[in-house]
């Protein structure tokens, strides 16, 4: 794996915007100095990085010879009525995005953006991430390219989703994509958000290295949904960084498949006496592929509430890790924080590995974890079978039911609509469907 340092440190991607020149050429300096995590790194002990091993993560494709009116199905979400934002392989397309100014919101491309946007992104980007312990952060550093800035302005209630893409296909070669976002989020302010990451059909050849910071000011409300749709081959590391100021909400959904190699990390500091975090995620890996999730929410001022629920679907000899973590500072009294992880094995070669962690330093606080690991119990079995519906149809409801509690919590009910026959499919072909769509 030394090998890769280098290799990712070399990849020949295009000049930035001249503001973050600098800021760049320091990260590739600080991700030279780094060495990858082994089985012996405790926080990446489950997670199999021999991926990143095969391959020598070149530039990314041009764009020129993609029909891009093609992958339109890929992205289209019925009902969603956002303003959408996309990139092919890393590159922005004109064609596919379709962007209106909406009343308290801008959207700037950082390639685009020049004097008080530039002096903004630059005063703003990284600083939510702790370099040490997201060291694939570094490299997302150095290859950005190009990334989303937005900014709602106080008191702006948006009512129409953001909606960004990132979609890959297949190339001739090994790329690699850095995805980057930066919200700021201003007092009294409501928005959605949603980051979509998906691929064609056909076998990738890509590393998405991905990083999102959401800052949320005073009395804000965001909504935030992270889907990871991507083609099993596709391989990413990504992570999403947030602070919540005082009685601001977050309300936040996470949706991933498994593939060859994925990794998110995702990390809430509560700043602001009185900050919410409603955070949700469901992953599903089947055949070979494994997904990786590592929470982390900081309470370090009285008064915050976290509620935080994951669940699994392994089948097959797929392959999960979550790692939740809740660490109350010595100040943070009066926090309410409340942590459940339960994971279903539909295969006795499926496995799970789950750790969830409460590090506590105040004495007056309300809190709970808990994990669980299940498989489909025989007894429900049987009580649909006795009614008339086969075993597998059987499965498919059970399956669905475990998660269903999460997708109902979408905090967009037109994204909501569009997972739920994308995630029955998961689990059956149609016709085994009909009792649940």
């Amino acid at each position: 794996m030394a090998d890769f340092i280098e290799t990712a440190a070399s990849k020949d991607s295009g000049p930035p915007p001249k503001y973050l020149a600098a800021w760049r050429a320091a990260g590739i300096e600080s991700w030279r100095r780094r060495s990858l995590p082994t089985r012996k790194t405790e926080a990446w002990k489950y997670t199999n990085l021999r991926p990143l091993e095969k391959a020598a993560y070149a530039a990314r494709p041009e764009a020129d010879g993609i029909d891009e009116e093609s992958l339109r199905p890929l992205i289209d979400i019925p009902g969603l009525g956002a303003n959408r934002l996309v990139f092919v392989n890393g590159t922005y397309s004109d064609t596919l995005s379709d962007y209106d100014c909406a009343d308290g919101m801008t959207v700037v491309r950082f390639a685009d953006a020049n004097g008080k946007d530039a002096e903004t992104i630059a005063a703003h980007i990284g600083r939510l991430i702790d370099g040490e312990r997201h060291l694939f952060a570094a490299l997302n550093d150095g290859w950005t390219e190009d990334g989303v800035f937005v900014r709602i302005e106080d008191h702006a209630i948006v009512t129409t989703p953001l909606h960004v893409v990132w979609l890959t296909t297949n190339a001739s070669h090994p790329f690699g994509v850095a995805q980057r976002l930066l919200l700021l989020a201003g007092k009294d302010c409501e928005a959605s958000l949603i980051e979509h990451f998906v691929s064609t059909e056909d076998a990738q050849q890509v590393f998405t290295n991905g990083i999102t910071e959401l800052h949320v000011s005073a009395n804000a409300n965001l909504k935030h949904c992270r889907l990871h749709l991507e083609q099993p081959s596709a391989a990413h590391i990504g992570g999403v960084h947030v602070s919540l100021d005082r009685d601001s909400r977050l309300n936040s959904f996470h949706l991933g498949f498994g593939g060859v190699l994925k990794r998110i990390d995702a990390v809430v500091h509560h700043r602001g006496e009185g900050a919410h975090c409603e955070m949700n995620g469901i992953y599903l890996p089947r055949d070979s592929q494994q997904i990786d999730y590592h929470t982390t929410i900081e309470h370090a001022v009285p008064r915050c509430t976290t509620s935080e629920t994951f669940r699994g679907i392994i089948a097959d000899r797929g392959k999960a890790v979550f790692n939740g973590r809740i660490h109350i500072h010595p100040d943070a009294q009066k926090t309410d924080a409340r942590l459940s992880n339960r994971n279903l094995l539909t295969s006795p070669d499926a496995e799970v590995d789950t750790k969830p962690e409460l590090e506590i330093y105040a004495d007056d606080v309300q809190c709970a974890h808990g994990a669980t690991v299940a498989q489909l119990e025989d007894d429900s079995l049987f009580y649909f079978m006795s009614r008339g519906i086969s075993r597998e149809e059987a499965k498919v409801m059970l399956s669905f039911g475990f998660i269903n509690e999460l997708v109902d919590r979408v905090p967009v009910p037109a994204l909501a609509e569009y997972l739920r026959p994308r995630l029955v499919a998961r689990f059956s072909d149609p016709g085994l469907s009909r009792h649940i769509l």
